[in-house]
Formats: structure tokens, C-alpha cells, sequence
């Protein structure tokens, strides 16, 4: 399968075979940089390789010129705000053509956007994301615990952290039971609630800890729920 070689070649080249010295040199050197040409260069012998067909050696050609057009416009326009974001866009763009010249040999076709389990699937994954974060954020709303006092604990926190964590525990506890595993589930309680136990001993406070507790019973809840209804 063309594809699977493909990606092969792709895992080897962009992240085995590329060492962060070489990533340095082309973040600081850019098109000037001599890595950023042998980058290329090996994806492009790394798919001939995997494809082990010289009549597709005009795929590997493809995948190179591509490849170097793709990680050209990243050093080229990405910054130290921007990096994070451009490292997605760069792999996205990478397994697009990839997945592109697999559907030009037929590997692939659009017929799963007709698959109605397939589409209630992504349905409710997209639910258990932002919208369900904002169905627990409104219902949350007037028990949000206010500071006790001025030797309450404040503990440090990364940004927007709480809507992530909530976000992945639910997309996971939602596979789980897609799955049949609801073992699974079970798991995922009692790790957040390890990990949980600590913060709330630290900051005593009742209303905190029952404030915790609903919001980690509704974002299970919702996701077990829509796990449900989908089953």
C-alpha cells in the first residue's frame, strides 16, 4: 500500500533521521542551510526505497519537491510564536500530498462522508470538545467557589489547561466505550482522581472539592451519555 510506505519514509526522514543539530541549522541558517537540501534529499531516496518500484520513481521525485516547498514556507514564515503552530501545519501539509498521491492510485476513496456511523461518530466527538465544555462551564456557573480568605492557597496553573484536560478525558473515555472497554473508564476516574487528591488536601477548602467533583462527574457523565447514545 502506497501509503503506508509513504508515511514510513515520511517517520523515518522528518523525525529518526533528522537530528535536532540539523533543525537548529535550518531554523537559523533557512534556505542557506546545506541541511535543509540533504532533509530533502534523503525523503526523497527514503520513498524511492519504500515504494521499491523504479516506474514510481516520479512519486518520489513528487514527494521531495513537495516536501521542500512545504518546509521552505515553514522557515520562512514561522516565528517564535508561530513554531508550535507551523510544526502541525508543515506535518499536515506532508501527509496531505502523501494521502493525495495514494487516492490518485485509488487507495483511498470519499465514500466514508456517506457512512452514517461514521458520521455520528465525528458528531459526537466534535461535542465532546468545545460545545460540551461550554454545557459544563454555564452549569458550573453559579458554584464557582470564591477565595475563602486571604490565606487561601493559589496554586499555579498552565493556560486554559482545566478545558484541555477536560477535552481529552472525555474523546478518551468516549473511545473506551465505542470500544466496549468500559474498564477504561474506570481507569480514567481513579488517575484523575490521584492526581486531583493532592491539589485539594493542599487548598482545604469543602467547596472547591465538591466544585472539582461536579465538574468531573458532569464531563464524565456527558461523555458516557453520548457514548451511549451513539452505541
Amino acid at each position: 500500500m502506497i501509503f503506508i510506505k509513504l508515511i514510513l519514509a515520511h517517520l523515518l526522514g522528518d523525525f529518526i533521521l533528522q537530528p535536532n543539530s540539523w533543525v537548529a541549522d535550518k531554523e537559523n541558517h533557512k534556505l542557506k542551510s546545506k541541511f535543509l537540501y540533504l532533509h530533502i534529499l534523503i525523503h526523497t531516496i527514503l520513498s524511492l526505497v519504500f515504494l521499491w518500484d523504479l516506474q514510481l520513481w516520479w512519486v518520489a521525485v513528487l514527494v521531495g519537491i513537495t516536501h521542500f516547498i512545504i518546509d521552505a514556507s515553514k522557515l520562512i514564515f514561522q516565528n517564535v510564536k508561530t513554531k508550535k503552530r507551523w510544526f502541525f501545519i508543515d506535518q499536515l501539509l506532508h501527509v496531505s500530498v502523501i494521502a493525495g498521491v495514494s487516492f490518485y492510485f485509488g487507495e483511498f476513496s470519499l465514500g466514508f462522508v456517506q457512512n452514517q456511523e461514521f458520521l455520528k461518530i465525528i458528531m459526537a466527538a466534535l461535542f465532546l470538545t468545545t460545545p460540551a465544555s461550554i454545557f459544563i462551564k454555564i452549569l458550573l456557573s453559579s458554584w464557582t467557589p470564591a477565595p475563602d480568605g486571604p490565606n487561601t492557597i493559589q496554586t499555579e496553573s498552565l493556560s486554559s489547561a482545566g478545558k484541555y484536560i477536560g477535552i481529552l478525558e472525555r474523546l478518551l473515555v468516549f473511545t473506551f466505550i465505542m470500544v466496549n472497554h468500559w474498564e477504561g473508564v474506570g481507569f480514567m476516574v481513579a488517575a484523575k482522581s490521584v492526581f486531583r487528591f493532592s491539589d485539594l488536601a493542599q487548598a482545604k477548602q469543602r467547596k472547591l472539592t465538591e466544585y472539582v467533583l461536579i465538574g468531573t462527574l458532569l464531563s464524565f457523565g456527558l461523555a458516557v451519555l453520548t457514548g451511549i447514545i451513539i452505541k
